[in-house]
């Protein structure tokens, strides 16, 4: 056995396949602990609950809580250390800035991240349909995570990075490349259907434009229709190239240092009168 150790978990359930996939495929080359949702916690993010129930399952353990739940519970409340934390393989693609804050896989390596520990965030996707197809298998993904697993001790590469999102096609794919995550981002008020009414309980349907739609009637665009839209160092280009997408990231709310703020707190400070003590009526 390695003396690798990876915490695996993910954010579509621990009995998705697409876990099951990177769990045969990192424990020949690790000891693998799972730690993962007991449902499926898409697109739930960096939530966390104050408190949760945790399973026993013949892989590790089953939350019934968050992604970021998992990565806390995992890193804080078991014996165990971990090298790494891998969460994955989720079901679609996690590209752009946007919508890395929202997907729950890249939340449990974010937690991780702060909780000290480096993490890989996976995500896979189909060539045709965007979303793999029901029942296909994820072992083009997993083999891509475990040979990255393999080469990332002592590859110094999470001394700047404190995790990393991959986006890996469902088959057979192209060079791995390095990626940023591209800054798009947009959304649609409008009216809901009937149906969307009855669906979401809502008036309004609020839809978030994450990938250049291109006048397609479907939420996420042909991929190969969208060819000329991104950045060829964007991540959502490597995706619609067939390529290996991977963003070495840092944890989020990174302060900023500008003159501009520094004037506005100068200029406050010398003329508000919200805080100042009362004039003395004496």
């Amino acid at each position: 056995m390695s003396d690798l150790r990876v915490l695996l978990t993910n954010d579509d359930g621990i009995d998705s396949p697409g876990l099951a996939a990177l769990y045969e495929e990192l424990r020949a080359v690790a000891d693998v602990t799972v730690v993962a949702p007991a449902d499926n916690q898409s697109g739930v993010g960096r939530s966390r609950s104050r408190a949760v129930d945790v399973d026993d399952h013949e892989w590790g353990y089953a939350v019934h809580g968050t992604p970021a739940d998992c990565a806390a519970y995992a890193l804080g409340g078991l014996d165990d250390e971990f090298d790494l934390v891998v969460s994955g393989c989720n079901l679609g693609p996690n590209c752009g800035e946007y919508l890395l804050g929202h997907s729950g896989t890249v939340g449990a390596a974010v937690e991780a991240a702060y909780l000290g520990a480096p993490a890989l965030a996976v995500s896979a996707y189909h060539r045709d349909d965007f979303f793999p197809p029901q029942g296909i298998a994820f072992s083009v993904p997993a083999a891509v995570t475990r040979e990255l697993v393999e080469r990332l001790p002592g590859s110094g590469v999470f001394d700047s990075a404190d995790y990393l999102s991959l986006n890996s096609p469902i088959e057979a794919h192209g060079k791995l490349r390095v990626t940023e995550p591209l800054a798009d981002y947009a959304v649609d008020v409008r009216d809901a259907t009937e149906s969307e009414r009855e669906q979401h309980d809502g008036d309004l349907r609020l839809e978030n434009d994450y990938w250049a739609r291109l006048d397609q009637p479907d939420r996420y665009p042909v991929l190969e229709e969208a060819a000329d839209s991104y950045p060829a160092w964007s991540d959502r280009a490597a995706v619609v190239d067939g390529d290996v997408s991977l963003s070495p990231l840092r944890i989020p709310q990174e302060a900023v240092t500008t003159p501009a703020v520094d004037d506005l707190v100068a200029t406050y400070n010398e003329e508000a009168s919200i805080g100042a003590p009362a004039a003395d009526d004496d």
